[in-house]
């Protein structure tokens, strides 16, 4: 299992019935899904969410997907992901497990990678912006 990161956040999501195959299994692709919750309510947690993010000046796109699928996830079904902040002073690198709520049984694991780009000029930037680290930096305290 991957280390913790300095800060996470737990959260749940029923598997609804839109997000599954004519197997009853959850199509690869809405784990993504699932990923951008939790991500979402890691920075909300932090104080710096997307939309400060922007009014600081700076978007992160993901430049970097992993997914590692272990079992299946089923409609209906309660899952916990689980997103841990690994990095963040020159990227934001956030690691992910993503479990049964009930019975704590793996079913994926995951990272991504996502670096500030400045809104003005369009460039990426070699190290993160200060108001993100300021915010982590807060929690660390």
């Amino acid at each position: 299992m991957r280390s913790r990161g300095v800060l996470h956040v737990d959260t749940e999501v029923v598997v609804p019935f839109f997000d599954v195959d004519s197997m009853d299994v959850v199509w690869h692709g809405h784990y993504v899904k699932y990923l951008e919750i939790a991500r979402c309510a890691l920075l909300d947690r932090l104080g710096h969410n997307y939309a400060q993010m922007k009014v600081a000046g700076h978007v992160w796109p993901v430049i970097d997907l992993q997914l590692r699928y272990v079992r299946a996830a089923r409609f209906g079904q309660r899952l916990r992901i689980r997103a841990d902040l690994a990095e963040w002073k020159n990227r934001l690198k956030i690691h992910y497990l993503v479990s049964d709520a009930e019975t704590g049984q793996r079913m994926t694991r995951a990272s991504t990678v996502q670096v500030a780009v400045n809104i003005g000029d369009g460039e990426m930037q070699l190290v993160s912006p200060q108001a993100l680290v300021s915010a982590v930096e807060r929690h660390l305290a």
